[in-house]
């Protein structure tokens, strides 16, 4: 718990002023003292007290007055609040060594039934865009609520060479910026803005690292000054495996230097997925990364995602709370002290 007006804690400082006061009444009342020739004459008028209920009330009233003095500071507690991203972009990895069988059928089909199922799963909830990158980064399909179109769309991806992290990440910005106002594109300046993160997400799904383009982490910290997080997606084994794509997920051009049908990015291993440079785009922009090894992992991994980006902390004003117990707190000394001390009616005699 935080305070906006710490030094209103001051306040409390009341409370023993106030047992000060009455202790000193109290001392002067003994010395202005009056002798009375019948016990039993005072005793019946004086109201029907026992020793504690003398003290709940004034108890009641110091604990109201603290609960006051915190309220006065402004209490301020961070909480998990619910919130719904309006834009998500899921941006897909379509290198040639999506061709993998390590998982089956292969890395490219698995991907894409999952994230059919993730796109069916948000029916009637946020936006959701679609962006692709091999050696380049396009956007396949604007933000949209069409769950029909995005689903389409998927089932004509085809593999190519290179891999393009960093510029899918911008390329997915870019897409946010057009229907998002908050958001300004890759090319401007973003304003200072308010605290937490916008009303948007970008998922990374990859297999591999990045081979050209703009360096992740450069797009990472692009989408950090813009408020927008990125939830990377590891995706596949280490496992030698054969490479093999159908003529549907081949993109036509000439091949891959000897692997057939099959698909790899000269110059790197097609097993090695760059875990740093995930993990430190997820750090940089207050996502989080995700390891999936088949494709009941990548399930898994997409449908645990929105429980984690639509949830934010965030600080929230509970001095109205503070401020309502202690009027409640004074109410109930206020009932109880005139209950107790209410008029009792004289004892009947009784004649013979």
């Amino acid at each position: 718990m935080s305070f906006s007006w710490p030094w209103a804690l001051l306040s409390i400082l009341v409370i023993p002023l106030i047992f000060a006061i009455r202790e000193w009444s109290r001392r002067r009342r003994k010395r202005a003292a009056v002798r009375v020739t019948s016990i039993a004459l005072v005793r019946t008028a004086l109201p029907a007290r026992t020793h504690w209920t003398r003290k709940i009330p004034a108890a009641l009233l110091v604990t109201a007055l603290a609960l006051l003095a915190i309220g006065a500071a402004r209490p301020q507690a961070s909480v998990p609040v619910p919130r719904t991203s309006s834009t998500i972009l899921l941006a897909l990895d379509t290198s040639g060594s999506m061709c993998s069988t390590d998982v089956d059928p292969n890395r490219i089909t698995a991907a894409k039934k999952a994230a059919a199922d993730f796109i069916e799963s948000q029916r009637g909830g946020p936006r959701i865009g679609l962006v692709t990158f091999a050696g380049t980064a396009g956007l396949l399909v604007p933000p949209t609520d069409d769950t029909d179109s995005l689903i389409k769309a998927l089932e004509n991806l085809t593999v190519s060479r290179g891999t393009a992290i960093g510029q899918a990440m911008l390329t997915s910005l870019d897409a946010i910026a057009e229907v998002d106002p908050t958001v300004p594109p890759t090319g401007a300046t973003p304003a200072p803005g308010d605290s937490g993160y916008a009303g948007a997400a970008i998922i990374v799904l990859t297999d591999g690292a990045n081979t050209q383009g703009v360096e992740p982490q450069t797009a990472a910290r692009e989408a950090a000054l813009r408020r927008v997080r990125v939830f990377p997606i590891g995706f596949g084994t280490t496992n030698p495996a054969p490479m093999v794509c159908d003529n549907s997920q081949f993109d036509g051009y000439g091949g891959f230097g000897g692997y057939g049908r099959g698909g790899f990015d000269r110059g790197r291993n097609v097993r090695l997925i760059d875990e740093p440079t995930l993990r430190q785009i997820a750090k940089t922009t207050g996502g989080s990364y995700h390891r999936a090894e088949n494709a009941a992992q990548l399930h898994t991994a997409l449908n645990a995602l929105p429980s984690t980006f639509t949830v934010i902390h965030t600080k929230v004003d509970t001095a109205p709370a503070f401020a309502a117990t202690a009027a409640l707190l004074i109410t109930t000394a206020l009932s109880l002290t005139l209950w107790w001390n209410r008029p009792r009616a004289p004892a009947r005699r009784q004649h013979p």
